[in-house]
């Protein structure tokens, strides 16, 4: 089973400031490399101050500049508010500037909030996804490409320069089946229960194994990445005192995310939760070593192909890297052959900046 590290980007204050904020976002990345993960993805938002990476492949190049080994994942573009036309010829930028570790993970977006500032009514995501992803596919894989439909005219156009390789693209859902659907005709997949329960989970896994089952022989088997509240405490205190700070986050995610929207100058208000402290702490992973392995052992037992490590809630940068090293020293050794946690970095935090 791999292990991806997911670049939360959290800004917990204005004064905070943007800088400080990359700065602690790419040497988490770099550490990520040097202990041994397998991947690190990059969030794409905008005009909120969650997940707040405005251009994500801008962000996996600088990554990859300063790593040596990792896939650079970007998770995930949102593909409605762009213009393939446009948007084709950065991804292939970008793959050549990553050195072709680029995976193009790719969404409609969930927030409704931030797509009505963006013009995009998130009822009408759904088709303007659909239309764009096979656009952009058109653009990546063949020359003079013409398109006559709903959202896209255009006569025939050739993105340059051209791939070097084929861009890995991973569609992002949560619903059983649009992941059924997704896994059938052949895609990696990337989902995630939020914070919801194992059951949920389970449902998920199950329609990604079915609709793998039904793909064409002549598709290659696609991959199932997860994404999870993941954090290795060292005892149960620790764990709740992380808890409240996940469970305070969740305040503004949820309010983004399912609720009403509401923003003060671009910050999310906190708002009351449905969900009591205990059932998250039950249904996320925020625990000790012995529960870790226990629950990372039923997602491999499952079939999960990558767990993506969600674990930046506005928690200081030293406890970060010092969680990340102890889980790649003590959790991903028991899962698959990994290389040994080094912690001479690939790159020193005097050249990140």
């Amino acid at each position: 089973m791999r292990f991806n590290y997911f670049l939360t980007t959290f800004l917990p204050r204005k004064d905070y400031g943007g800088d400080r904020l990359y700065r602690e976002v790419i040497e988490q990345a770099v550490h990520a490399d040097a202990l041994g993960f397998d991947a690190v993805s990059i969030p794409e938002h905008h005009l909120i101050n969650l997940l707040i990476i405005p251009s994500p492949l801008q962000m996996a190049t600088k990554i990859a500049t300063l790593t040596r080994n990792v896939d650079v994942v970007i998770s995930i573009s949102v593909l409605p508010i762009r213009d393939m036309r446009v948007f084709a010829g950065e991804v292939v930028q970008a793959d050549i500037l990553c050195d072709n570790r680029l995976v193009l993970g790719v969404g409609r977006g969930a927030f409704a909030a931030e797509l009505a500032g963006l013009g995009v009514p998130l009822a009408e995501t759904p088709q303007r996804f659909t239309e764009s992803l096979s656009v952009l596919e058109a653009l990546l894989t063949r020359e003079n490409v013409s398109w006559d439909g709903d959202y896209y005219k255009f006569d025939g156009i050739t993105v340059m320069p051209r791939p070097e390789r084929p861009v890995p693209i991973m569609i992002a859902t949560i619903t059983p089946d649009a992941i059924y659907n997704y896994a059938k005709r052949g895609y990696d997949v990337q989902t995630t229960p939020l914070n919801s329960s194992f059951e949920v989970l389970l449902e998920q896994v199950n329609a990604f194994r079915k609709g793998r089952s039904e793909a064409p022989a002549c598709v290659r088997s696609p991959k199932l990445s997860l994404q999870r509240v993941i954090y290795l405490a060292r005892d149960d205190a620790e764990a709740r005192h992380i808890g409240h700070s996940v469970y305070d986050y969740y305040k503004r995610f949820d309010n983004v995310f399912t609720g009403p929207g509401v923003l003060r100058d671009g910050m999310v208000e906190a708002l009351p939760r449905k969900q009591q402290f205990e059932e998250m702490m039950d249904n996320l992973l925020i625990c000790t070593k012995s529960r870790m392995l226990e629950s990372l052992s039923r997602y491999a037992e499952a079939g999960i192909d990558e767990v993506i490590m969600s674990s930046g809630f506005g928690l200081p940068q030293a406890d970060m890297l010092e969680m990340m090293e102890r889980f790649a020293t003590e959790i991903m050794p028991h899962f698959k052959p990994t290389k040994p946690a080094r912690l001479d970095a690939a790159v020193s935090s005097a050249q990140i900046g």
